[in-house]
C-alpha cells in the first residue's frame, strides 16, 4: 500500500461520513483515503477460521470478535482488521472501536509491507493492545507480536498450538489452516494421514 501525498487530506468526519455510503471499503491514513482490494479464498478461510476458534473459546465471557468490515481506530487514522478482538466497552460508536486486546491480519502480496510494519507499529500504541497476529496464507506460518514481550515477535507452524495469554486461550495451528488450500497445509496432512 503505498501513501501519496499529491492528494489533498480529507476530515476525519467527511471519511467516516463516506464510508457509510462507499460501496467498497477504505482506510484512512494520515487523511488519505487508500481503497481496499478484495480478498481471496484462503485470505477469508483464514479469517473465518481464527475468528470462529476464538469466539468459541470465547463464549460466555464479555469479548467480542469483529471480523473485516468493523474499523479500529489507531489514532487519528482508521484501518480495517481481518479479526479484531474486543474485551471491554470502548466508545458509542457502532461502526469503529478503539481498544481491541488482539488484533490479526492476514498477509497478501499487497499489503503484507504495510500490514508487517506501519500498521503494525500504529496499532501497538493502542494502550489496549496485546497481540498483533500476522497469518501468512500461502504457507503454514503464523507470527505473533506480544505486548508482555516487549513486542517480541513469535513464529508458530502447523502441528504446534499458539496460547493467546491475553485472553487465557489455546488455538491449534492447524485449526486456524482449516480447509485453506496451500502446499504446506497439504503436507502437513499427507504426513498426518501417513
Amino acid at each position: 500500500m503505498s501513501l501519496n501525498p499529491a492528494y489533498q487530506p480529507i476530515s476525519e468526519t467527511d471519511y467516516l461520513h463516506g464510508e457509510l455510503l462507499a460501496e467498497t471499503k477504505h482506510e484512512y491514513i494520515d487523511g488519505q483515503v487508500h481503497a481496499m482490494a478484495g480478498a481471496s479464498e484462503n485470505h477469508n478461510l483464514l479469517s473465518v477460521n481464527i475468528a470462529t476458534e476464538l469466539k468459541t473459546r470465547l463464549k460466555g465471557t464479555p469479548c467480542r470478535i469483529f471480523i473485516a468490515d468493523m474499523k479500529v481506530k489507531v489514532g487519528a487514522n482508521f484501518f480495517y482488521p481481518d479479526v479484531m478482538v474486543v474485551c471491554q466497552e470502548d466508545n458509542d460508536n457502532e461502526y469503529y472501536k478503539t481498544a481491541p486486546v488482539i488484533i490479526v491480519e492476514v498477509l497478501s502480496k499487497s499489503t503484507r509491507r504495510f500490514d508487517q510494519t506501519d500498521k503494525r507499529l500504529r496499532c501497538q500504541r493502542i494502550p489496549s493492545l496485546e497481540e498483533y497476529v500476522l497469518i501468512e496464507q500461502d504457507k503454514g506460518e503464523i507470527q505473533v507480536f506480544s505486548k508482555k514481550d516487549q513486542w517480541q515477535s513469535f513464529y508458530y507452524y502447523l502441528g504446534d498450538d499458539i496460547t493467546f495469554s491475553s485472553l487465557g486461550v489455546t488455538v491449534r495451528v492447524e485449526d486456524i489452516y482449516y480447509q485453506v488450500n496451500n502446499e504446506d497445509v497439504l503436507d502437513f496432512l499427507r504426513e498426518k494421514s501417513a
